[in-house]
Protein backbone atom coordinates (compact mmCIF):
# COMPACT_ATOMS: atom_id res chain seq x y z
CA UNK A 1 0.00 0.00 0.00
CA UNK A 2 1.25 3.52 -1.01
CA UNK A 3 1.27 6.15 0.96
CA UNK A 4 0.45 10.11 0.18
CA UNK A 5 2.20 12.71 0.85
CA UNK A 6 -0.12 16.55 0.93
CA UNK A 7 1.33 19.41 -0.57
CA UNK A 8 1.83 21.86 2.27
CA UNK A 9 0.51 24.53 -0.36
CA UNK A 10 -1.43 24.72 -3.57
CA UNK A 11 -1.53 27.30 -6.04
CA UNK A 12 -3.81 27.25 -9.78
CA UNK A 13 -3.53 23.61 -8.71
CA UNK A 14 -0.26 23.29 -8.76
CA UNK A 15 0.82 21.16 -5.23
CA UNK A 16 3.95 22.86 -3.87
CA UNK A 17 5.94 20.36 -1.43
CA UNK A 18 8.17 21.18 1.55
CA UNK A 19 11.37 18.89 1.15
CA UNK A 20 15.16 17.67 1.86
CA UNK A 21 17.18 19.66 -1.06
CA UNK A 22 20.54 19.05 -2.13
CA UNK A 23 22.78 22.65 -0.83
CA UNK A 24 22.46 25.29 -2.78
CA UNK A 25 19.11 24.01 -4.79
CA UNK A 26 16.47 26.37 -3.91
CA UNK A 27 13.19 24.73 -5.77
CA UNK A 28 12.70 22.44 -8.75
CA UNK A 29 9.32 22.97 -11.07
CA UNK A 30 8.71 19.08 -11.92
CA UNK A 31 7.62 17.83 -14.96
CA UNK A 32 4.88 16.12 -13.36
CA UNK A 33 3.13 19.64 -12.47
CA UNK A 34 4.42 19.41 -9.25
CA UNK A 35 7.15 22.10 -7.68
CA UNK A 36 9.28 21.19 -4.56
CA UNK A 37 11.00 23.68 -2.00
CA UNK A 38 13.53 23.64 -0.11
CA UNK A 39 12.46 22.94 3.48
CA UNK A 40 15.09 24.90 4.71
CA UNK A 41 14.27 28.46 3.42
CA UNK A 42 12.68 30.27 6.23
CA UNK A 43 12.33 33.54 4.59
CA UNK A 44 9.34 33.82 3.57
CA UNK A 45 9.86 36.61 0.76
CA UNK A 46 12.43 34.16 -0.52
CA UNK A 47 9.86 31.44 -0.51
CA UNK A 48 7.78 33.13 -2.51
CA UNK A 49 10.03 34.39 -4.74
CA UNK A 50 11.47 30.63 -5.17
CA UNK A 51 7.82 29.55 -5.87
CA UNK A 52 7.33 32.30 -8.44
CA UNK A 53 10.27 31.58 -10.14
CA UNK A 54 9.11 28.20 -10.36
CA UNK A 55 5.62 28.80 -11.62
CA UNK A 56 7.17 30.38 -14.60
CA UNK A 57 8.85 26.75 -15.42
CA UNK A 58 5.47 25.04 -14.77
CA UNK A 59 3.89 27.54 -17.32
CA UNK A 60 6.71 26.20 -19.74
CA UNK A 61 6.10 23.03 -19.28
CA UNK A 62 2.34 22.99 -19.97
CA UNK A 63 2.67 25.33 -23.02
CA UNK A 64 5.55 22.82 -24.07
CA UNK A 65 8.25 24.65 -24.34
CA UNK A 66 10.64 22.85 -21.74
CA UNK A 67 11.04 19.42 -20.43
CA UNK A 68 13.80 17.69 -19.90
CA UNK A 69 14.62 14.11 -18.34
CA UNK A 70 17.46 12.13 -16.41
CA UNK A 71 19.94 13.33 -19.61
CA UNK A 72 18.84 16.03 -21.75
CA UNK A 73 16.88 19.70 -21.13
CA UNK A 74 14.35 20.19 -24.15
CA UNK A 75 13.56 23.62 -24.58
CA UNK A 76 11.65 24.84 -27.96
CA UNK A 77 12.70 21.68 -30.03
CA UNK A 78 16.27 21.75 -29.13
CA UNK A 79 17.90 18.77 -26.78
CA UNK A 80 20.45 19.99 -23.96
CA UNK A 81 22.59 17.67 -22.70
CA UNK A 82 22.34 18.55 -19.01
CA UNK A 83 25.90 17.88 -18.59
CA UNK A 84 26.91 20.40 -20.99
CA UNK A 85 25.11 24.01 -18.99
CA UNK A 86 25.14 24.64 -15.59
CA UNK A 87 21.56 24.01 -13.98
CA UNK A 88 19.85 27.26 -12.69
CA UNK A 89 21.89 29.32 -14.44
CA UNK A 90 20.30 32.89 -15.49
CA UNK A 91 22.23 32.67 -19.09
CA UNK A 92 19.85 29.65 -19.95
CA UNK A 93 17.41 30.66 -22.23
CA UNK A 94 14.45 29.34 -19.74
CA UNK A 95 15.92 30.56 -16.87
CA UNK A 96 16.10 33.83 -18.14
CA UNK A 97 12.65 33.86 -19.00
CA UNK A 98 11.43 33.13 -15.55
CA UNK A 99 14.20 35.31 -13.58
CA UNK A 100 12.84 38.71 -15.61
CA UNK A 101 9.09 37.20 -15.29
CA UNK A 102 9.92 36.97 -11.48
CA UNK A 103 12.44 40.56 -10.98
Amino acid sequence: MAFKIKPFYKINNVPIYNVDMEEGVLGKANNNGTIIVNKNIKDLNQLKDVINHEMVHIKQMKRGDLDYDEKNVYWKGKTIKRSSIKEGSPSLAWEKEAYNKTK
